[in-house]
């Protein structure tokens, strides 16, 4: 399938679950294709027919979104390395989830959730670790009778119970032994952030007059603007460049605003006003440099 194509389903499926989509980010370099939102639920969704070719700085992007817009990052594919993503399984790419279109229609139309994880030497699935050793207890069995019916040994059993995942085939024992769901399904929504990646140096004027307004930057590496502003409670995606670099980016970061609940600025440095182009304002440089405090760009913004 062409990389348009599985981006069309994806905006499709996200559609037919009732989310609000953005339009489709054509720009290059881009970090993410659509950004979908239903009540609390952001979704920025990164579309990759192989999803090796998901990069270090666009997971890097990805977690600057989910930490700042509280945003749940995902991956669309359909291959990973030689073989075609598997429907209801979750991979894994740089600790972002990475599913195929079929597994995104089930969970997100359907409300069937993936059980199942691919990881180096195959696939495995999450056991409740409490209810095992509740099991065990329960039928009077030690460490070493639950390790001798499965053929494995008293600590991976120790470890199980502690929470960690298991073959499907020795799911499938446990739960027939007890006569109980243990197998947890996957969340997909429910994406924890990393801890909160080092700063990178920045000498670019504008997001030196940005902050210096009393805004905290973070550097975005391969979406269509190069940062998150955030004041107070504001959050403001900021491009900025020449007028040839960044006018026809300012209606796509004004809809992607739109959906996150967010603003949008440009900052033109080869252009001396401002103005709006949809939602997204758009303020000269030399301007911007005159700006005592964020307060004052805000009212800006807000106009």
């Amino acid at each position: 399938m062409s990389q348009d194509r599985l981006a069309q389903m994806v905006i499709s499926i996200m559609l037919l679950a009732g989310y609000d989509v953005s339009e489709r980010c054509n720009i290059r370099p881009r970090s993410f294709d659509v950004i979908a939102k239903k009540d609390a639920i952001l979704l920025i969704i990164k579309v990759a027919s192989h999803i090796d070719s998901v990069s270090a700085d666009i997971a890097w992007d990805l977690n600057q979104f989910a930490r700042y817009l509280d945003a749940t990052p995902l991956i669309v594919g359909e291959r990973a390395r030689d073989t075609g993503l598997e429907r209801g399984v979750v991979y894994i790419r740089y600790g972002l989830l990475a599913i195929n279109p079929e597994t995104l229609y089930d969970y997100f139309v359907e409300g069937v959730s993936p059980m199942v994880y691919a990881s180096p030497g195959g696939f495995y699935v999450k056991i409740r670790g409490d209810l095992v050793r509740e099991m065990r207890e329960r039928f009077q069995m030690s460490l070493g009778d639950l390790a001798s019916k499965l053929g494995v040994s008293r600590r991976t059993i120790s470890k199980y119970e502690s929470g960690m995942g298991t073959t499907l085939n020795i799911a499938i024992k446990l739960e027939e032994l007890f006569n109980a769901v243990l197998v947890e399904s996957i969340d997909l929504t429910s994406y924890h952030t990393p801890a909160a990646p080092a700063s990178e140096p920045r000498s670019e004027e504008v997001l030196a007059d940005l902050e210096r307004m009393g805004m905290e930057i973070h550097a975005m590496r391969q979406a269509p603007f190069q940062a998150l502003a955030l004041f107070e409670e504001h959050t403001i995606l900021t491009a900025y460049g020449t007028s040839q670099k960044v006018v026809k980016r300012a209606s796509l970061i004004g809809n992607i605003s739109q959906i996150t609940k967010t603003h949008a600025m440009c900052v033109v440095t080869d252009y001396k006003k401002q103005k709006r182009i949809g939602k997204t304002l758009l303020i000269g440089g030399e301007y911007l440099h005159s700006l005592e405090d964020g307060a004052e760009l805000m009212d800006m913004i807000n106009e």
